[in-house]
């Protein structure tokens, strides 16, 4: 089963931060010229989430003119006021009627850069309620730490310095959570989670990334240069047929899909190491009147939820439906998204903060490896086996982001 929500809450006042919230919610306080709650719609959307609810509080109004009914890409976001505070489990309850069966559950202050889908190879798992990200690494005496053990959340520490892993403000949640919450007002940090942990039934996944809460002046301060620099990553331009699933000639249905061996895996991989990872394939099909652009779409789509299933995901999909020789006529030209020429490349690092050092481009045609050459970066020809490791081979050299553990 695949996950498709995100809540977020955005509802918390920000006393800390002093001045700076008295006309502005802390998630739209700006860092790196853009509101803060933008860069975790930027991860929400990543990881292939269809729905972002914001469950707003304090200065509702300001997270609603500018959220509310908008979509970015394939998330579209829903904003839901709570009449009075009633703490952080407070907001989640009055949302009762907008939550699906399982749903990612966000601080609205804090960013920790992991691969969030990593949570959700618990689902059909047994005997948890919650999911939590652990952040571990991570120095200083104001974090509280988490006792964890075989991925079984054992309880929390005060505050103070220790070799614990950090809550990271990121869950996997169940609806049945809302049973617990069973006064208000409610702290789910405070009251629901030591709860849980109790009863055996909060896991953990430990994670090493980056990671910051702005709900302090200082980091506040450092986090206008840090979080945009953890936007600025390396990208995987991979082909589609030949790299991904096998090349069986115009493939453009589900039932023509084979992966290729240690695909998911290498996927998975890359996500984990901190690349975005985009697919740049040739469409010709349309062109030649074998099949629609929707049926395009459909199996882009149908492959998204395959591998979330698996913890990985694609941040996009870029195809090219022309072709100068097609019989369709308004796919009948040439293209500089159409590889060997680098157009749909170039459209990724202009839509995306990519870093050109460390991206490259895996295909398994010559065809893929000029249009490398021709964007400047790195080419690999893929030629069969398991692409996991000739990923690994071929990309020894590079300094990557730090992998979940």
């Amino acid at each position: 089963m695949s996950v498709t929500q995100a809540v977020c809450l955005v509802g918390g006042r920000g006393t800390r931060l002093g001045a700076l919230t008295d006309q502005l919610p802390k998630p739209l306080l700006p860092v790196g010229g853009r509101p803060f709650l933008d860069y975790i719609i930027h991860d929400a959307r990543r990881f292939g989430l269809r729905k972002l609810l914001l469950l707003a509080g304090y200065q509702a109004g300001e997270i609603v003119e500018r959220y509310q009914g908008k979509s970015f890409g394939d998330l579209a976001v829903d904003v839901l006021v709570e009449p009075d505070p009633a703490g952080t489990g407070g907001a989640l309850r009055t949302a009762s009627a907008k939550l699906d069966e399982t749903f990612f559950l966000l601080n609205g202050d804090s960013f920790f850069d992991f691969n969030w889908l990593n949570l959700t190879t618990a689902v059909g798992q047994p005997g948890w309620t919650m999911n939590m990200a652990l952040a571990s690494g991570i120095t200083g005496s104001r974090y509280g730490r988490v006792e964890v053990s075989n991925r079984r959340v054992l309880g929390f520490l005060p505050e103070g310095n220790s070799s614990q892993p950090i809550n990271s403000g990121i869950y996997l949640a169940r609806r049945s959570l809302l049973a617990d919450i069973e006064t208000l007002p409610c702290s789910l940090e405070r009251e629901i989670l030591p709860k849980l942990a109790a009863e055996g039934r909060l896991i953990g996944h430990t994670a090493e990334g980056a990671f910051i809460d702005i709900g302090v002046p200082e980091d506040f301060k450092r986090a206008q240069t840090y979080i945009p620099a953890c936007m600025r990553r390396p990208a995987a331009f991979l082909d589609r047929d030949g790299v991904l699933n096998r090349d069986d000639g115009y493939v453009h249905r589900i039932d023509q899909v084979s992966w290729m061996d240690g695909a998911i895996d290498t996927v998975k991989w890359l996500n984990d190491c901190g690349y975005y990872v985009f697919v740049i394939t040739n469409q010709a099909g349309v062109a030649h009147g074998y099949y629609a652009e929707e049926a395009i779409h459909d199996l882009h789509g149908w492959m998204a939820k395959e591998l979330q299933i698996r913890g990985a995901h694609v941040d996009a999909f870029e195809y090219c439906p022309f072709h100068p020789e097609g019989v369709v006529e308004s796919y009948r030209r040439d293209s500089d998204r159409r590889k060997p020429k680098p157009g749909m490349i170039r459209h990724l690092q202009d839509a995306w903060p990519t870093n050109p050092a460390g991206s490259f481009v895996i295909g398994d045609r010559d065809s893929d490896v000029e249009a490398a050459a021709a964007a400047g970066l790195p080419g690999f020809k893929f030629e069969g086996g398991n692409l996991l490791e000739f990923v690994k081979r071929s990309l020894r050299p590079i300094n990557r982001h730090p992998i979940d553990r």
